[in-house]
């Protein structure tokens, strides 16, 4: 899961990102990662796998990760090729979702380069900039498609219709995502790149010193905002000026810290809950005599899905699953017990695998 992270230049997404990514392993070391924009991959963290460790006391833990990627500042123009132009563009068609830092605190020593704060300005000028780009790549695409759909390609003919209403969305001034109404819009909206189909969540950064307050006028307008193009949008509020200094803390004294500004959990858990809600994923987990593992999946995966993302030999040769969930096993205090009870069950290729599911898969290749 890769989640970028995008506004306009100094409203804090550098600080988001350095907070988030503290201590995270190299980017390099990981799979189809760039060197830029700047990317981080850290753990997922899930205490639900440390309760898990502690049951069956593997020498390894393996959490599942995320990767964020710090995408250059936006400017006004961009997708006419303004500031980084069609390279900060095509950065973000790289990832699964999008979080849009709008800057919601003043700050004398750093400027904002459209003079005054305003989140509703600054969340509909990316907005507009993200739409143009894709009014541009959908009606090229269109041009191609009538053509072959005036020759009587019914599948073309069908995209054409696709086509005209994501046109329609976003010559409303509306994102793409209002005209995607099947999974075969959504694998085209994907073919093309569209960046206004994305799903975003919106991280309305604010200063330490508005931590805890029950209203921010900043943030009730940014929230109102974004409201008004999607019900669900979800609206993160936090202050990256603050979780930078929670990241150089160490663990006892980052409880302190987040206590005494009224807050239970730090950005980046609550970050990673929000992506997860997002993108509609779910955890699962696996353990052997060498390790405790974390796995992410979308929700809705089956047994058979799941032994895919672990090996192709564990699916190809699935014969069943030994499934129970993790806050039953806890409860057990050991596999055997827990066997011994009952609580184990063998399940086929279709079961639908529930989030905190612990799985042992039995395969024959």
């Amino acid at each position: 899961m890769r989640i970028g992270i995008i506004g306009l230049p100094n409203v804090g997404k550098s600080t988001l990102f350095n907070a988030l990514t503290a201590g995270a392993a190299p980017a390099e070391n990981y799979p189809f990662c760039t060197v830029e924009p700047n990317v981080g991959v850290v753990p997922v963290p899930d205490r639900r796998l440390e309760r898990l460790a502690a049951v069956v006391s593997p020498p390894q833990v393996i959490p599942a990760v995320i990767e964020f990627a710090d995408i250059a500042g936006l400017v006004q123009g961009a997708s006419k090729g303004e500031g980084l132009g069609n390279q900060f563009l095509g950065h973000i068609r790289n990832v699964d979702a999008l979080a849009h830092v709008v800057r919601c605190f003043e700050h004398p020593d750093v400027t904002h380069v459209m003079g005054t704060i305003d989140p509703v300005r600054d969340h509909d000028v990316v907005l507009t900039e993200l739409a143009l780009a894709d009014l541009a790549a959908v009606e090229r695409r269109l041009d191609k498609v009538k053509k072959a759909a005036r020759s009587g390609d019914k599948d073309a003919a069908a995209e054409e219709q696709t086509l005209a209403r994501i046109v329609g969305e976003l010559d409303a001034g509306r994102p793409a995502y209002a005209a995607i109404t099947s999974e075969d819009d959504a694998r085209l909206a994907r073919e093309i790149g569209l960046l206004t189909a994305l799903p975003v969540i919106y991280a309305a950064n604010i200063s330490e010193e508005d931590l805890g307050k029950a209203e921010i006028p900043e943030v009730a307008a940014l929230v109102a905002a974004v409201r008004h193009l999607a019900e669900t949008a979800e609206v993160l509020v936090f202050s990256a000026e603050f979780e930078a200094e929670l990241a150089e803390l160490e663990e006892p004294e980052r409880a302190e810290f987040l206590t005494s500004v009224g807050l239970d959990q730090p950005g980046l858990d609550r970050f990673v809950a929000a992506c997860y809600r997002l993108l509609g994923l779910e955890t699962f987990f696996t353990f052997n005599e060498k390790e405790a593992r974390a796995w992410t999946i979308p929700g809705g995966s089956t047994a058979y899905d799941a032994a895919g993302k672990i090996h192709s030999d564990f699916q190809r040769g699935f014969i069943r699953a030994d499934t129970i969930h993790v806050d039953d096993l806890v409860a057990a205090g050991s596999y055997k017990v827990a066997r011994e009870k009952g609580l184990i069950r063998s399940e086929g290729r279709d079961h639908l695998v529930r989030d905190g599911d612990v799985l042992l898969f039995r395969f024959n290749v």
